[in-house]
């Protein structure tokens, strides 16, 4: 069974500009996988030979998105991952905020993972 967990990075961009690469094919691709498609609101993710499929479940503008990942019959499964843009009234300051899952032996594998793909998002939008 997978377990969830949450992490939080801090980025130097406006909501708007983020959303654009969390919530777009286009924008995914460039940073959290080597390609991704999209069918309506079914969305492929394919990092080297393996491919993995989601299904669209939340999208708010310039706030987050949650994909819910599907199983080899295109059915739901309990798991999704979700980012989330938030935005401190007081120092402007923005966080994104990613829930995934994980097996319990593979969360800080997972959770590198996530590092270092942030850190190629922060890459792509100039704000190392």
């Amino acid at each position: 069974m997978k377990v969830k967990f949450e992490l939080e990075f801090a980025i130097n961009s406006s909501p708007q500009l983020l959303y654009q690469y969390i919530a777009t094919p286009s924008g995914l691709s460039e940073w959290f996988a080597d390609n991704v498609n999209s069918r309506g609101e079914f969305y492929t993710f394919i990092w080297g030979d393996s491919e993995e499929k989601a299904k669209l479940a939340t999208k708010k503008t310039d706030e987050k998105i949650k994909f819910r990942w599907l199983d080899e019959d295109d059915s739901d499964t309990d798991y999704f991952f979700e980012i989330k843009i938030v935005r401190d009234e007081l120092t402007k300051g923005v966080t994104l905020l990613v829930t995934d899952f994980a097996e319990e032996d593979e969360i800080e594998d997972q959770k590198l993972l996530w590092e270092n793909q942030i850190t190629d998002l922060k890459k792509v939008i100039g704000s190392v």
